[in-house]
């Protein structure tokens, strides 16, 4: 069989309509909008409503990037949605998913937290360059809101809600997904996790009341893993290729916090204009992140045919996720 190459051929994203602003927070929690901005670069989020789930804005994603590949449903081979944020426990999100989209394929859940999405990506590489699957469907979906404790004000002016999602087929030599770096350091886990809801410690009334049950960070551990990995991981991801951060068009970070995305622009030495941003409207969206921003670089004319595009995420794991990839239309 001759080599092939794995490319994404459309990009699709969703959002709730409901607007969560720092000064909606102000009213919530011990917290000023100066503050958020200045240590995040927040100025608001997105939140979904009581009775939305993380599949209905999968779907939102997964059916505009269909619609954007001219493709209908059954075209799909397999699904793969990164979320820590499913419907339910059991079953995956991504059957659900697959079941209201009309597609007749396997499906399965991938948790790696921020990195998700782009560990997807890399799954979805393996399977078509093996020529197991021609078009698989990456969803990236968290609805962190869901799972916040808001009366934590160090963690609750982060998150925000979406989906984005990505197809990935054949494409033609050169062109598309050209190297990736996934990584991990279980050490890290208590860092940033949620302690209650598993096997190891079920849901009681007792944590319910503690907010055992939402998510719990220690941040600055998290910010300086974050700082140190972002870069390293981005320059190992190129070093693979041959290349140097001056080869690269447009860097999609995963949206955290602005002092993190600057830490990397000042390490790869690269103008802040090559980083495309809109952590400022959307917050932190765990797996949703990174695909939410790519389709905003691609709708806002960021990016073209033949951009070297990076894409670099870090969360729960602790996880990495660095791709590269050279942008097919």
């Amino acid at each position: 069989m001759d080599e092939r190459n794995a490319g994404i051929i459309a990009v699709g994203s969703a959002a709730p309509e409901k607007v969560l602003t720092n000064a909606d927070l102000e009213k919530i929690v011990d917290t000023t909008d100066e503050w958020i901005r200045t240590m995040t670069g927040i100025r608001e989020r997105r939140m979904a409503a009581d009775d939305e789930a993380a599949s209905d804005f999968a779907l939102k994603a997964a059916r505009l990037a269909l619609e954007r590949a001219g493709l209908g449903p059954t075209a799909i081979d397999l699904i793969i949605v990164a979320t820590i944020t499913g419907d339910v426990i059991i079953p995956a999100t991504a059957s659900i998913v697959q079941d209201a989209l009309g597609a007749k394929c396997p499906a399965f859940d991938l948790s790696a937290g921020c990195s998700g999405w782009v560990y997807g990506l890399a799954i979805a590489n393996g399977f078509i360059v093996s020529g197991m699957y021609e078009r698989v469907l990456v969803i990236g979906v968290d609805l962190l809101t869901k799972i916040t404790n808001w009366t934590d004000r160090s963690t609750c002016v982060l998150f925000g809600d979406g989906a984005g999602a990505g197809i990935v087929a054949p494409v033609e030599p050169g062109m598309g997904l050209l190297a990736f770096e996934l990584g991990s350091d279980g050490s890290g886990g208590p860092s940033l996790n949620i302690p209650a809801g598993g096997s190891r410690t079920p849901v009681t009334h007792a944590n319910l009341d503690a907010h055992a049950n939402k998510i719990f960070m220690e941040g600055r551990e998290v910010f300086k893993f974050a700082v140190k990995i972002q870069g390293e991981a981005t320059e190992r991801v190129l070093a693979s290729l041959g290349m140097t951060p001056a080869d690269v068009d447009l860097v999609v970070p995963h949206q955290a916090n602005m002092r993190i995305i600057d830490s990397a622009v000042n390490r790869l030495g690269l103008p802040p204009e090559k980083f495309f941003v809109n952590l400022d409207r959307y917050g932190n969206t765990s797996a949703a992140s990174i695909p939410l921003a790519l389709d905003e670089a691609i709708q806002a004319g960021k990016i073209k045919r033949g951009d070297i595009v990076v894409t670099v995420g870090f969360g729960a794991g602790l996880t990495w996720a660095a791709g590269v990839m050279k942008w097919v239309y």
